[in-house]
């Protein structure tokens, strides 16, 4: 569809709001092509839904991705007391700022507040990362997504399958665009400079194709004692064939301190704080195996080249399931999950690279300009 600019020939002022540790990586590239383009003002919001100093600070130092402009903490909580506290902080942004666009990544009740703060002022919204569809309503993501592409202006798809979506649901009134994957703009500069890489590895002293990762965060995982128990039941069991590192989430930490038997299993895992962007991406390129529940991460796996096992019932990122570098298990059950680990295996056949060229943050300038 053609694009329709927001201000031609004039600076362009986006106001970013981002609160969550996917979202200030896919951030970075954005970031780093506005800064390039010279007639870009981005100003970043951080609603402190990731609060934790490894959760969030990390990415900031390491990644040089600018200090937020306007900083919120509004972490914990239930959905819909985080959802609007940080709507009405997010509309008090907006009234200062008055910017041109309002810019949202992904899934998280960031987006949707942001999004709806917004709209309802009349700033057109553009959504990175639109048209995922998990089609499970019970997900707060898959409704935060879909009211999220409801409202916006721009739709920025990742994949063909995400402009398919949201043609079968005829979205109105937006701007459907197929410009790639921003999170494989950002692996790419891991990915092409090795002095990026860290001594993590070395420090836990794992062997590069011997060990395996594992992130566990999502509230459908953390707060199910019986799914808890069969997800750590089965990382413990996968130890006695090679080393499982994993960098706890808070939310995890807090639900295994609980949970007597949680907490034995998870002695048997090596746990570790959560950590920065290269020293994740650093684990995950030497890995033989990615064990984890996150959206972001099953895509990093990829990326890197390394099978995925994801400890959902489902996945927005279908393409990895059907090229083979992702499995789900058939239930979310120890023996289940076990058996889907020892499915996983590099997949053979050409890559069709779903996820673009690496080039995606530039495409969506390129089209907000117009």
């Amino acid at each position: 569809m053609k694009s329709s600019p927001v201000n031609r020939g004039s600076s362009m002022k986006i106001l970013t709001v981002i609160g969550a540790r996917p979202q200030f990586i896919k951030a970075i590239a954005l970031s780093v092509a506005a800064a390039r383009s010279g007639d870009v003002e981005e100003i970043l919001l951080h609603t402190g839904q990731h609060y934790d100093d490894n959760m969030s600070e990390v990415f900031f130092r390491d990644l040089g991705l600018p200090q937020p402009k306007y900083r919120f903490n509004i972490g914990g909580g239930s959905h819909g007391e985080m959802t609007g506290k940080q709507l009405i902080a997010i509309e008090e942004a907006l009234v200062q700022e008055k910017p041109d666009v309002l810019l949202v990544y992904g899934d998280t009740n960031s987006t949707l507040a942001g999004a709806l703060a917004a709209a309802k002022m009349h700033i057109p919204v553009a959504h990175v990362e639109a048209g995922l569809r998990s089609f499970n309503k019970r997900m707060p993501e898959e409704l935060n997504r879909i009211l999220t592409d409801h409202v916006s202006r721009w739709l920025f798809a990742p994949t063909q399958t995400a402009v398919d979506n949201l043609k079968r649901e005829a979205v109105s009134g937006a701007e459907v665009h197929l410009v790639g994957d921003v999170m494989y703009d950002v692996a790419k500069l891991f990915i092409d400079n090795p002095r990026h890489r860290t001594a993590i590895a070395e420090t836990l002293g794992v062997q590069r194709g011997k060990y395996a990762v594992a992130t566990i965060h999502r509230q459908e995982n953390t707060d199910v004692p019986e799914r808890l128990l069969a997800i750590l039941g089965a990382l413990a069991e996968h130890t006695k064939h090679q080393p499982v590192i994993l960098p706890i989430h808070p939310r995890t930490a807090k639900m295994v301190r609980q949970n007597p038997q949680a907490d034995a299993l998870l002695s048997q895992i090596t746990t570790i704080d959560p950590v920065g962007f290269f020293d994740m991406a650093t684990l995950l390129s030497g890995a033989a195996l990615a064990i984890t529940d996150s959206g972001g991460l099953q895509k990093e796996a990829y990326f890197h080249r390394v099978p995925c096992v994801t400890v959902r019932d489902e996945t927005e990122w279908v393409e990895l399931i059907d090229m083979g570098w992702n499995r789900l298990p058939e239930k979310l059950e120890k023996d289940s999950i076990l058996s889907a680990i020892t499915q996983a295996r590099i997949p053979e056949g050409p890559d069709p690279a779903p996820y673009g060229q690496g080039n995606a943050a530039d495409e969506i300038l390129k089209v907000l300009r117009g």
